[in-house]
Parts: structure tokens; C-alpha cells; sequence
């Protein structure tokens, strides 16, 4: 098979890892004997230093003829880069929005699974989390405060700041019907998250994520209030299958739910229009303080790989042995410094690799 991956190394860390995730694909190719030829766009700060602007409409008309997207990170610190001194829309994460919106991204789908060599990477006590966990969290990516109109004026002599949330019944139902088809494919139970003891947002999301559940009588479905969500992933995290849920509550607990497989730099992600089409990207941000050190972890980076094998390819065995390469890998003991135990008992057993050492690894057991 022939693809055209477009490649978006980005900020801080992302050059780093797309190098790895790229060095798996090709292994893959090589053993499997698919074509992919890479096409590079600059999108974030990157962009800025050169266009002026976070993504340019060339940059997605590119990406828009590609198969797939494959994304590093985007931003650095917002204290001290100049890329945090300009308007709001020229600043790095507005090319990643307007990316999301142009393209339709509107499901992201973020696992976040336990590996059983990491737990004691676990922020968790191990009685809560000796079973490990396996979830994935699909949320709604274009749509919600992040989307809606906003502006800062003053009102009666006040500085007033003003975010909109609003959602469409559409919007909604294919987000909830993104869920509920991937909920099939596990273990068929949805958690759907919302405030709706305070939104009306939520109460739209409620009523129409219940026409949904209709359609797929084999799932089982609870709602779930927002803060009581955020607790139970510590609390109880093997309770979750699937988590549906609105922009910004996504955002915030899918980022909790990969802090408790030990790093964030181990969590993948998706984000998918209603084609075949996706871009994916480590789930964790741009890193910039250990830019440029070879200390970045690549794993993330080249499970995300491994979703576009499966999602936008439907190479379900070239996906699994990615997935296997990054099991077997951590089992012999390998690990990044995020992911380096701090029990003073494991040194000597567990060993400490940089960002290069970690993706060829995982290259050599394809």
C-alpha cells in the first residue's frame, strides 16, 4: 500500500519524537512492504518565526491532501517565549485549533492504559491500581468554549471577560455516536460526563447521548457529573471503558487519566473528521524546558503511529506489532527518565535510555 503521511514536527520536543514515530513506520513498510512517503508543514511557534502566523492556509492545504496527519507538539513556555507577547489568534495553539476546525477534527480519542511494568510509575496506591486499567476517552474536539465567541470589554467602567459555550444537537449526536461505536468494539460500557446540574449545554448533551444509547442496546450507559468524574479516575480508575465527553472537560480529564499511567509521555492520541482522515499526536504538550536534551520519551509518538495504522489504514497487525514492539521493549527493562523508577531497588534491572535508544528499540522488535 502507498500513503502520503504529512508530518508536523512542531515545538520543543516534537521534532524529537516525530523522528522516532517515523523510524517505526518505516520499519513497519520495510517488513510489511507499504510506500509512505512524508511531507513536512510547520505549524506553532515553528511557523510563527517563519510565516508570521501558527498555520498557514497553505500549510493545510497540504495537509488536507495527505491520508494522515502525524503531529509532534506545538507552544513552549508562555512566561518567556515571545510567541506569548503577540494577539491571542497569532499564538502557537491557534494553529492547532484552526488545524482542528478546517479539517472537521471532532473526535479525539485518547487511551490511556496501565502497562504493567509501569506501575510502579503510578502516582496511585498499588491496592487501587493492582489490576491496572484500561480506558478511552472520546471527546469533542471542535466545538464548546474553546469554540465559541469570546471577547474582554469594559462594562459599566469594568473589565469584563466573556467565553461562550454553546452546542448543537449535530454537533452532539456524532460525537456521542463516535463513542458509542468504539464502546462496541471494548467492552461496551460508556461513561458520559456533563454538568448538568448547572449547563444547559450539558442538558442538550444528556438528552441526546440518551437517543443515542437507543441504537446500541449491547452498551451500557452512565451519566456521570464532571467533578465526580475527576474523582473516581483516582480513586477507581479499571471502573472506566469509554468516557464520552464535551470539549474542555475532555481536555482537562484526559489529561488527569494519563498522569496515572505514569507519564504522560506514554499516552497517544487521535483526532478524526468523519472519514478515514485523522491527525494524531502525543497526548502531552511540547516539553520545552528538556527540548533539544534527548531525554523526551518517543512512546507516546509512536503509538500515535500506530492509531494511524489502525484508524485511517485499517492495518489492525501492523498496529498490534507497534503495540507488542512497545510492551516487549518495557519489559526488558528500558526505560526513559520520566518512566525511570525511583525505588533505588530496580537500578541495575531497569535501565535508562535517551529518545534515539528508545525508538530504535522499538524498531528492532518489529
Amino acid at each position: 500500500m502507498n500513503f502520503n503521511i504529512v508530518c508536523i514536527p512542531g515545538d520543543g520536543i516534537g521534532p524529537e519524537i516525530v523522528a522516532e514515530a517515523k523510524k517505526v513506520l518505516n520499519k513497519i513498510a520495510e517488513k510489511y512492504g507499504h510506500n509512505i512517503a512524508y511531507k513536512d508543514i510547520l505549524m506553532g511557534g515553528a511557523s510563527i518565526d517563519v510565516y508570521g502566523e501558527p498555520l498557514t492556509d497553505e500549510a493545510i492545504k497540504v495537509a488536507k491532501a495527505a491520508d494522515a496527519v502525524l503531529l509532534g507538539s506545538i507552544g513552549g513556555n508562555a512566561s518567556t517565549s515571545p510567541w506569548y507577547r503577540i494577539a491571542p489568534e497569532l499564538r502557537p495553539e491557534a494553529g492547532l485549533l484552526k488545524l482542528r476546525k478546517t479539517l472537521n477534527l471532532f473526535a479525539n480519542l485518547r487511551p490511556a492504559y496501565l502497562y504493567e511494568e509501569l506501575q510502579e510509575a503510578c502516582p496511585l496506591r498499588e491496592n487501587v491500581v493492582s489490576d491496572g486499567f484500561d480506558m478511552i476517552i472520546v471527546r469533542e474536539l471542535t466545538g464548546g468554549l474553546y469554540f465559541g465567541e469570546r471577547s474582554t470589554r469594559e462594562i459599566n467602567g469594568i473589565l469584563t471577560a466573556l467565553d461562550t459555550l454553546s452546542y448543537t444537537e449535530k454537533e452532539i449526536r456524532r460525537i456521542a455516536v463516535k463513542g458509542f461505536e468504539t464502546a462496541m468494539k471494548r467492552r461496551k460500557k460508556v461513561t458520559s460526563v456533563d454538568k448538568v446540574n448547572v449547563l444547559d449545554s450539558s442538558r442538550l448533551w444528556r438528552k441526546v447521548v440518551e437517543d443515542v444509547a437507543r441504537d446500541y442496546p449491547e452498551v451500557s450507559l452512565e451519566h456521570m457529573i464532571v467533578d465526580n468524574c475527576a474523582m473516581q479516575l483516582v480513586k477507581n480508575p479499571k471502573q472506566f471503558d469509554v468516557i464520552l465527553t464535551e470539549n474542555m472537560f475532555g481536555d482537562i480529564l484526559s489529561d488527569e487519566a494519563s498522569m496515572i499511567t505514569g507519564s504522560i509521555g506514554m499516552l497517544p492520541s487521535a483526532s478524526l473528521n468523519d472519514t478515514k482522515f485523522g491527525v494524531y499526536e502525543p497526548s502531552g504538550g511540547s516539553a520545552p524546558d528538556i527540548a533539544g536534551k534527548g531525554i523526551a520519551n518517543p512512546i507516546a509518538a509512536i503509538l500515535s503511529a500506530a492509531m494511524m495504522l489502525r484508524y485511517s489504514f485499517d492495518l489492525e497487525n501492523e498496529a498490534g506489532e507497534i503495540e507488542t514492539a512497545v510492551k516487549q521493549v518495557l519489559s526488558e527493562g528500558y526505560r526513559t527518565v520520566d518512566i525511570f523508577p525511583q525505588d533505588k531497588s530496580q537500578y541495575g534491572v531497569v535501565k535508562q535510555v535517551d529518545t534515539e535508544t528508545m525508538g530504535s528499540l522499538i524498531a528492532e522488535h518489529i
